[in-house]
């Protein structure tokens, strides 16, 4: 292996994963499996710390530049410490950065999940070559990350573009424990509990739903099922994303009227039912942003589809290592 490289570690809920990739963002090797939180965090660590070791020195430990963390947070990325993420439980104060500087020898950097994937977005996918640009998640939560005159804006305490604890309206579905927030609105949870809000109404006025007929089935809904009878046709599926479609569109009024950002990229679930959601978000837009402001603004799908997470990762180590 003649190619520096540099290694992307993700570490989710679910899964983990390291992967090998060059600057361009070549795949060169890939390894997952799944974090078992049940076990601790160290059952995790000490997996992603040997498969680290191990594709390093497969591909040549000397052409090793640099290694990028994604993890959600809490966290502060300039201690390279993990603070008790709610999806990790156990993992209090982990000093990740230290633990993979110890083990590779090289240098490491960190950052939560959002501002991993807006790197990555910027870097190579839908947003590059932009200036100023906002990444929203809209997956199974909403988080942001902030790209603000080329670089990433994170915060006093790594807490930039939380906008899924905002709230939109007084009331509606709750997340980040407050009723009618963005994430409340706009995320698969969300989607959910705007569908079980709907499903309950028209239950009990007699009106059938095709994709739920049976109300003891309403509290399974899932933003899935609701994509599902949308891309079938279903009326109801498909006023639900518009609901969520509306609100989108007052937050990203909301942002495009602070930030003034050149293009917002949208993860996951925008982008796989971009048709059901963008009419109503636009239209709200037309109407709440500022129009010099909205004119000059982007709304699009994120570029990297399912190998986001890998980019992600890769692209805390590139940018981290150029920006030193």
């Amino acid at each position: 292996m003649n190619k520096p490289f540099y290694l992307g570690i993700d570490v989710g809920g679910t899964k983990c994963s390291v992967t090998a990739g060059t600057s361009g963002m070549e795949i060169l090797k890939k390894v997952s499996f799944p974090t078992q939180t049940e076990k601790g965090p160290y059952h995790a660590i000490n997996m992603l710390l040997q498969n680290a070791e191990e594709i390093a020195n497969a591909l040549g430990r000397t052409k090793l530049k640099a290694a990028g963390i994604s993890c959600g947070g809490p966290l502060d990325s300039k201690k390279g410490i993990v603070q008790s993420p709610p999806n990790l439980p156990g993992w209090d104060n982990i000093p990740v950065v230290k633990l993979f500087e110890e083990k590779l020898g090289v240098p490491v950097y960190l950052q939560n999940d959002a501002n991993a994937c807006a790197l990555a977005e910027w870097s190579y996918g839908a947003g590059k070559g932009t200036k100023n640009m906002v990444f929203l998640t809209f997956g199974t939560g909403m988080g942001g990350g902030l790209i603000i005159d080329g670089r990433l804006y994170s915060g006093t305490n790594d807490l930039a573009g939380e906008v899924g604890h905002v709230r939109l309206a007084e009331d509606g579905p709750e997340a980040y424990g407050k009723k009618g927030s963005f994430e409340g609105f706009c995320s698969g949870t969300g989607i959910a509990l705007i569908a079980k809000r709907i499903l309950y109404e028209k239950f009990s006025l007699g009106q059938p739903v095709t994709f739920c007929p049976d109300i003891a089935d309403v509290d399974r809904i899932t933003a899935k099922d609701v994509a599902e009878a949308a891309w079938a046709g279903d009326k109801t599926a498909i006023k639900i994303f518009e609901i969520s479609g509306e609100y989108l569109g007052k937050g990203l009024a909301v942002l495009i009227d602070v930030l003034n950002p050149e293009m917002i990229v949208i993860g996951s679930i925008y982008a796989r039912c971009r048709q059901f959601i963008e009419p109503a978000c636009m239209e709200v837009i037309r109407r709440e942003a500022l129009e010099p402001a909205g004119a000059v603004c982007q709304i699009v799908p994120a570029g990297l589809g399912d190998q986001v997470g890998d980019y992600a990762s890769l692209s805390v180590a590139i940018v981290g290592n150029e920006k030193d």
